[in-house]
């Protein structure tokens, strides 16, 4: 290919997989193709579709967003079309039958090969740079692949292989880089911070890590993202109480909180373990937004199941929260070892359930807001107000403040914003 061609990426899933997309589109934009970050652009006569297999409504968004790409490869709009990711690891032989159309298909680790369908000559990595896709002001930075958790239900160690860290030394060059580009929200990812290091050092690095990226003064926040709930590094509490600038948030996934489905799960944590971490980040971090993610309707969730996972929401009060459907992943021990004996609309009231419990606790939290004045980051502007968000919350999956200002706030910068009223999900506030 040459420098008249021009190629877009479309990111599905999480933000590993916006990762590996700007790391791709570097190489790209290296080879001398023109790129198109822009999401909204139709000018590309090449697209790479990055997707994500995790769950089911994943799969059928990467299923449906194939689909379109095929339709427009058909009219003529785009003249060659390519699929990589998550979805096509896991499914790949089925795809090529079942969408002939796709041009090429390639799993999670084929960055080479696809460069080499592109002809672009893949250029080894001196410096891990990449070319960031979103506003430039926030970055992720993957510390790992893959996992070595045996979740009975997650399929991520068959799709990404075993937890491998990545050295210290190498993390921290890459966020130098990102420094460099402007970046003032660094956000930590992994499939499991709290593992980090143990594979490489024998014992874990996330302090460590973190202490050595606090050196670089442009990150105004540090975030912290996916903490497994039983090997969390107690010595990430004081470091986190010693530094303004690692964000209040803590997410920590728990899924479940009965003995009973934390074993059938093949969790690693119990009950009393759980809720003896969650209070003592409650004590330690009273400033800290604790946030989770729960399964409802896994094979085997009794009614009393639910009942007591809805009294525990009930009584921690999360101040973020998520709720996913259950759904049979192929190859997991729950798809091979259990009946889906929970029908699809007991799961969906269960997940509304849960979720209106949440409702009302995000409604009184934010209520207790108003009149406060919060440090906030903006992120750009929606209709008629700026859109902003506080330490409690991470770009995308939490709540934004909603901004009414007579001047022009900079995306990127940071701004006192007084909090003048409230809803369950979202604050809305004016500069001071």
């Amino acid at each position: 290919m040459t420098g008249k061609h021009k190629i877009k990426i479309i990111t599905l899933g999480c933000s590993k997989n916006v990762v590996d997309s700007e790391k791709l589109l570097r190489q790209i934009k290296a080879g001398g193709c023109g790129v198109v970050n822009d999401e909204k652009d139709n000018s590309a006569d090449t697209v790479l579709i990055n997707t994500c297999g995790f769950i089911n409504d994943a799969r059928e968004e990467s299923i449906d967003t194939i689909l379109q790409q095929v339709l427009r490869k058909k009219t003529g709009s785009i003249g060659s079309l390519y699929v990589f990711g998550c979805l096509s690891q896991r499914y790949r032989d089925q795809l090529k039958t079942e969408i002939p159309e796709v041009d090429g298909w390639y799993g999670v680790d084929n960055a080479g090969d696809i460069l080499k369908e592109l002809n672009i000559r893949f250029v080894p990595e001196n410096k891990p740079d990449r070319m960031l896709s979103g506003p430039g002001h926030y970055a992720y930075l993957k510390i790992s692949e893959g996992c070595s958790r045996a979740c009975s239900f997650c399929a991520i160690p068959q799709i990404r292989g075993r937890y491998i860290s990545r050295p210290v030394e190498d993390v921290v060059e890459e966020a130098y880089i990102l420094a460099g580009k402007g970046v003032k929200e660094l956000i930590l990812i992994a499939q499991d911070l709290s593992y980090y290091g143990t594979d490489l050092y024998n014992k874990p690095k996330l302090p460590r890590l973190v202490e050595e990226l606090l050196k670089i003064e442009s990150f105004e926040w540090i975030r912290l993202h996916y903490l497994y709930p039983a090997a969390i590094n107690y010595d990430l509490i004081p470091l986190i109480k010693a530094n303004s600038r690692i964000c209040r948030y803590i997410d920590i996934p728990v899924q479940h909180i009965t003995d009973r489905m934390l074993g059938l799960m093949k969790r690693s944590h119990n009950r009393k373990d759980t809720e003896a971490l969650l209070v003592t980040l409650r004590d330690e971090l009273p400033d800290a937004a604790i946030r989770t993610t729960l399964i409802a309707g896994h094979p085997g969730e009794t009614k009393e199941d639910f009942s007591e996972l809805k009294k525990f929401v009930s009584d921690f009060r999360f101040n973020r929260l998520g709720v996913f459907a259950y759904s049979h992943e192929e190859g997991t021990y729950s798809c091979n070892s259990y009946k889906d004996d929970i029908s699809p609309g007991i799961k969906a009231s269960r997940v509304s359930e849960l979720m209106e419990i949440q409702q009302e606790i995000s409604a009184g939290m934010n209520r207790l807001l108003t009149g406060k004045t919060l440090k906030v980051i903006i992120d750009g502007r929606e209709g008629a107000y700026f859109t902003g968000r506080t330490e409690h919350d991470s770009p995308e999956i939490d709540q934004e403040v909603l901004i009414s200002s007579d001047f022009r706030m900079v995306p990127g910068n940071y701004y006192n914003i007084r909090i003048t009223r409230s809803a369950e999900y979202d604050l809305f506030g004016i500069p001071v």
